[in-house]
């Protein structure tokens, strides 16, 4: 059965002040999870989504934790208005963040807000296997570290196994490659996990490509487009008579559009160039807001962070990611 990508009341059970600028939302939801997975919030007019930093293995209830964004619609709306016993709109979780069944290591590399589904998979790793975990975070300076009590408490109660370096840009400045590489050390055949603003994914990724990690051991969750990638826009695509072959097809709400295909054109462009509202979200392959089903035709996704194999199995498509590969396609949107 495919996974319930529809939106449920969850009432907040209490709010955790981490930081300043950051909250941990203690929520009365009934869903099972994955340590590393995230929920989508629909608020304001928006979809936004955000990590669980509670594990399913140590943790008897569900928290998603939010950093506030300057002028970020739905982080601030949250920060200023919601109070436990609110209810809020969420989906159930998804994500592939997820940890890998295998001895080696786990390093992680995490800036920000970033240690949120780190926090989750070090302690479902810590709890459930004997791997060796190690965690560099990087946060402006000691106020703005998220979590550091817990992080602590991890040490001390996993000394030979758990090691979390903080690297605070206010004394180091910003983390270089050189650091990157000198924290991987000899763990070249651990899976690193990254998760931090775009900008320090990119250094870490380079960098430990460079010191020899292969490109699968490396899974990085990515709620902003990376470097060199735009979100796509309405109108975009080539003009050539070659590149206008076949029809892309896109049912909406009942409403059916169909657009000649343009190379290189993916889908959610397709359905905004027909003229439709579709869904969406982050727009990089993460948060699964803008799934839809290919009903005829096929389509290839450049980047996918939330659907699994089973879901792609029976025609569910991330239609920011995913390109037309058939001359024509027709892709359904849940209702």
């Amino acid at each position: 059965m495919v996974r319930d990508h529809g939106f449920h009341p969850v009432r907040i059970k209490r709010i955790v002040q981490e930081t300043a600028d950051t909250r941990t939302y203690v929520l009365d939801a009934p869903f099972a999870y994955r340590a590393g997975q995230f929920l989508t919030v629909r608020a304001c007019g928006a979809l936004r989504s955000y990590s669980m930093s509670s594990s399913p293995e140590t943790d008897d209830e569900l928290m998603t934790t939010v950093k506030r964004v300057p002028g970020g619609l739905v982080s601030n709306w949250m920060h200023e208005h919601l109070a436990p016993g609110d209810v809020i709109e969420t989906t159930a979780p998804a994500g592939v963040f997820c940890l890998r069944e295998t001895d080696e290591p786990l390093v992680a590399y995490c800036g920000g807000s970033g240690i949120t589904p780190v926090l989750s998979l070090v302690k479902t790793a810590l709890a459930r296997t004997d791997r060796r975990v190690r965690v560099l975070s990087a946060n402006r300076d000691a106020d703005s570290i998220i979590f550091g009590s817990a992080l602590t408490e991890l040490t001390e109660r996993h000394p030979d196994r758990f090691e979390i370096r903080h690297h605070l840009d206010d004394q180091g400045g910003f983390l270089t490659d050189l650091q990157v590489r000198e924290f991987a050390g000899v763990d070249v055949d651990a899976d690193f996990y990254l998760c931090g603003p775009a900008p320090f994914m990119d250094l870490a990724e380079r960098a430990l490509l460079v010191h020899g990690v292969e490109a699968e051991q490396i899974f990085a969750e990515r709620f902003t487009p990376a470097a060199g990638e735009t979100p796509g826009s309405p109108g975009s695509g080539g003009t050539d008579t070659a590149e206008r072959e076949g029809t892309v097809s896109i049912v909406l709400a009942g409403k059916r559009r169909s657009v000649p295909r343009h190379s290189g054109e993916t889908l959610l462009e397709s359905a905004r160039r027909a003229g439709l509202m579709p869904p969406f979200s982050c727009e990089s392959g993460n948060c699964g807001t803008c799934i839809a089903q290919v009903t005829e035709g096929e389509a290839k996704m450049r980047v996918n962070n939330a659907l699994d194999d089973d879901e792609v199995t029976e025609g569910w498509v991330l239609t920011c990611q995913g390109e037309p590969v058939t001359p024509d396609i027709t892709v359904v949107y849940e209702d």
